[in-house]
């Protein structure tokens, strides 16, 4: 199980106090588990918080972090210096504290005051119903496509199994081509030690811990992708290097927040793609009320905005 990789980074009390706080239902459904000096122990479930009858103590904190650094800080300093680090099993461990700055750039943190336990759960086929509103039969290709939804609604988890599909093929579909993912915080392929743990597909080649705009424009040039994937685009450097790409022939997939397009529009760079015509359909994610009822259901929608 995903969420045993996580549980071993834990002293045994801490353990049992989410074993014995938590139902099999809700471990099920655990999304994070938030680790704050001096502050209770919280775990997201779902869109709730329940907040575990256990303060978390300085040494409690000194633990887990060597635990998730294997003993060997010095190894994942590159990772800490961009605040995460990236764990057996696919999961990402956020890191708060004291930042170390050198030439404006963090370089460390000292006196680490909290950790983010985000547990990686890959949802096969969840892009399946989709996938044939952003691919080009006729040329064997896929649109420009930019996936769009307010933070936590899985656009990550839709990309990366867009990823798988594209990478593999579908039957009477589309055929497998070889893409390249810019993997800047290492949460679309959870590469641990050089090994991929999530399924990105067979023609899918990784590179991670570079500026997005940095590794697009390296892929290009090395490894002859069809397709780029990039999560979270929104600078100035991200739309240049997306416009070096398709020119270059290369079709792209990439994600940003916003509830919608109009919010999209918001930022000058995302509108001048969408206005140039480089992004040729948005999917968009969000909640709808369902009628008579708290309770929303998620919503996919595929847009053809040329």
């Amino acid at each position: 199980m995903n969420l045993d990789n996580i549980l071993r980074c834990f002293p045994r009390h801490i353990r049992e106090v989410l074993n014995n706080g938590l139902s099999i239902e809700e471990l099920n459904l655990l999304e994070e588990i938030r680790i704050r000096n001096n502050l209770p122990l919280i775990c997201k479930i779902g869109q709730a918080d329940k907040v575990l009858n256990y303060k978390i103590l300085t040494e409690d904190i000194n633990y887990i972090f060597q635990k998730i650094c294997e003993n060997s800080i010095y190894t994942y300093q590159n990772q800490i210096a961009n605040g995460y680090i990236t764990i057996q099993g696919g999961n990402r461990v956020g890191i708060v504290g004291t930042a170390v700055l050198h030439d404006n750039k963090v370089t460390n943190f000292n006196y680490i005051s909290g950790l983010n336990f985000r547990i990686s759960r890959q949802i096969i086929g969840c892009s399946n119903p989709i996938m044939s509103g952003i691919i080009n039969e006729q040329q064997n290709t896929i649109y420009n496509t930019l996936i769009v939804s307010m933070p936590g609604m899985g656009k990550t988890t839709l990309l990366r199994d867009m990823i798988r599909n594209i990478s593999n093929g579908i039957d009477g579909l589309i055929n497998g081509m070889n893409i390249a993912v810019i993997d800047e915080r290492g949460e679309i392929s959870a590469t641990y030690k050089g090994i991929m743990q999530n399924d990105l597909g067979i023609r899918t080649d990784v590179i991670n811990d570079i500026p997005k705009y940095i590794g697009m424009k390296l892929a290009v040039r090395s490894m002859s992708p069809k397709v780029i994937a990039v999560d979270e685009i929104g600078s100035k450097e991200d739309s240049q290097a997306i416009n070096y790409a398709m020119c270059c022939g290369v079709k792209g997939i990439f994600t940003a927040h916003g509830q919608d397009i109009k919010d999209i529009e918001k930022n000058p760079d995302l509108e001048e793609l969408i206005n140039n015509k480089i992004i040729e359909r948005v999917v968009l994610i969000k909640n709808e009320k369902l009628e008579n009822s708290n309770k929303t259901k998620r919503i996919i929608e595929v847009a053809n905005i040329n």
